[in-house]
């Protein structure tokens, strides 16, 4: 393959690679938990309060407040990935000149990479000491909901 070619290539899959994580990284649901940067306290208690009954939590499991602490590293996670500026300026600042910014779309990844694995350990913890403190039956319910790949605050 000749060398144009494979540059144009690259950057093209490099370009709907930032596209599809910035795109997923700012999506804004209408008046959802995630409808600004940070969700208000009442949307976030009704978001844990729901899946607290889809999954039966017993008085103890809610009152050790595993999935509150969960839903706030989520959100921590999403405000640092989002970041302080707005993601689809970036992705069109990316894009203003004649040629596609390239350095400034290797920073662009850096920082959201950075960002992740900043972040990440904190919310594999949440996650596994909520997980790890349900019972099989509500463990299965979290792997038949993965299943059907629907978001818990959403559609039934």
């Amino acid at each position: 393959m000749k060398r144009f070619v494979k540059k144009t290539l690259l950057g093209l899959f490099g370009g709907a690679l930032i596209v599809g994580s910035l795109g997923a990284c700012s999506h804004r649901g209408p008046g959802g938990w995630q409808s600004g940067t940070e969700a208000s306290p009442e949307s976030r208690a009704r978001m844990v309060e729901k899946i607290g009954s889809r999954l039966d939590l017993d008085a103890a499991q809610k009152q050790k407040q595993k999935l509150a602490v969960l839903a706030d590293k989520l959100q921590a996670q999403r405000a640092a990935l989002r970041g302080a500026s707005d993601p689809r300026a970036d992705m069109r600042a990316l894009f203003a000149g004649s040629k596609l910014d390239q350095a400034g779309a290797k920073k662009l990844i850096d920082e959201k990479t950075a960002a992740l694995q900043a972040g990440s350990p904190a919310v594999i913890a949440a996650a596994a000491d909520f997980f790890d403190n349900l019972r099989p039956e509500q463990q299965q319910k979290v792997r038949e909901f993965m299943e059907r790949g629907r978001r818990w605050g959403r559609h039934g």
